[in-house]
């Protein structure tokens, strides 16, 4: 196990995450089972499974699994297994028109994950069996939680509840306790980064390089005008007193969340809740990103924006829309080059983790210090 204790000394004096934390196979394998596993983290949006009986298949921690928008609007989390002969049960996101069914013995399921149906189980045309009780085999089910519109599950199932381990963030952010919908499909992008996921999370947390990768970004929301969030263990990030971008010619604006206080007329945050989701939050519209590692030096970043009202996304608003995701689709790919340049630099091995700026790094190594208590349990 690597020592790790030199990243949680005093800022001043602490040392960053050495390079096995981002090219070790081993040291990845045990992220995985640690801090992947035993915390909340972020799978996918609601937005994917919109409609009752609409189901995603996706893919975590090597898990097979299944989101699925029940008839009552919630959203559940399976095992994408059948519990007959574990055959996969869903392959490609779509609407279901009836129960989930297993495509080898047609074993099915309700959206509760309830086990419906057992064809010929006790013979030719005898659907019952003494020794399968259909109550005995749900799907297995994954601890689950909803959260503005992302999709968090908790693997290792011991973490506390979501609203108990977020209340911190939960609570700063009350006042956007609001409705959100999601801008159509100009309003979903997503980039493929040859870095590990730590990176983009290090590189969002801190205001620091604004003005030398985020030059037109810096135009209007300056460096001195931005300040860390650090109040609580499990997230890190920046917050902007002059949030002011021009998305129209002639000065119209997206509608506002309701009854906000004054802090945001002009505000906004950015926010990386651990492990890997990255927030934005403003008074017209609202961002998630979602970080799904894969391996050692890829990462997926899916960014999805979210607005306010309807009204924001009728054909009045499209062209606005479009130069919002144009405008987050430019300031996220300036990072890029940034977050691969950094992991080619773990091949260095004389790097020893790097010096932090005790004023414009605190976020960084809020994160840093977050992910050594983690590796180290």
């Amino acid at each position: 196990m690597l020592d790790l204790s030199n990243v949680s000394a005093p800022i001043e004096h602490a040392n960053g995450l050495p390079n096995a934390c981002y090219i070790d196979e081993q040291i990845y394998k045990h992220e995985q089972d640690t801090l992947f596993r035993n915390n909340w983290a972020a799978i996918g949006f609601g937005k994917d499974v919109a409609n009752p009986g609409m189901v995603k298949p996706l893919n975590f921690l090597g898990i097979p699994m299944i989101m699925v928008r029940t008839q009552n609007g919630d959203i559940n989390v399976f095992q994408n297994v059948c519990r007959h002969r574990g055959m996969i049960l869903i392959d490609a996101p779509q609407q279901l028109r009836g129960p989930i069914t297993c495509p080898y013995h047609a074993w099915s399921y309700d959206l509760d994950g309830n086990l419906r149906k057992t064809p010929h189980i006790g013979g030719p045309n005898i659907d019952t069996l003494d020794s399968v009780q259909h109550c005995d085999y749900p799907l297995n089910k994954v601890r689950s939680h909803v959260w503005n519109d992302i999709v968090f599950v908790n693997v290792g199932g011991d973490a506390p509840a979501f609203t108990t381990q977020m209340a911190a963030l939960i609570e700063r952010w009350r006042e956007f306790d609001q409705p959100l919908y999601h801008g159509g499909a100009d309003s979903s992008f997503s980039f493929d980064l040859a870095c590990n996921w730590k990176l983009a999370v290090e590189n969002y947390c801190e205001a620091y390089h604004l003005p030398f990768i985020h030059p037109d970004l810096n135009s209007y929301s300056r460096l001195e005008d931005h300040y860390n969030i650090l109040d609580h263990d499990n997230y890190a990030g920046q917050g902007t007193t002059v949030y002011a971008p021009q998305v129209s010619d002639t000065g119209a604006r997206f509608p506002t969340f309701d009854k906000l206080s004054s802090q945001w007329d002009t505000g906004a945050e950015y926010v990386a809740l651990f492990p890997n989701v990255l927030l934005g939050v403003h008074k017209d519209h609202y961002f998630n990103i979602l970080l799904t590692p894969d391996g050692t030096g890829h990462t997926h970043e899916q960014i999805e924006l979210y607005y306010t009202d309807p009204l924001a996304l009728s054909d009045d608003y499209a062209e606005m829309r479009a130069t919002n995701a144009r405008m987050w689709q430019t300031v996220f790919s300036e990072d890029i080059s940034v977050v691969e340049g950094m992991q080619k630099g773990r091949k260095a091995p004389a790097y020893d983790g790097g010096k932090f700026s005790a004023v414009m790094d605190e976020s960084t190594y809020h994160f840093h210090k977050w992910v050594a208590r983690e590796l180290s349990v």
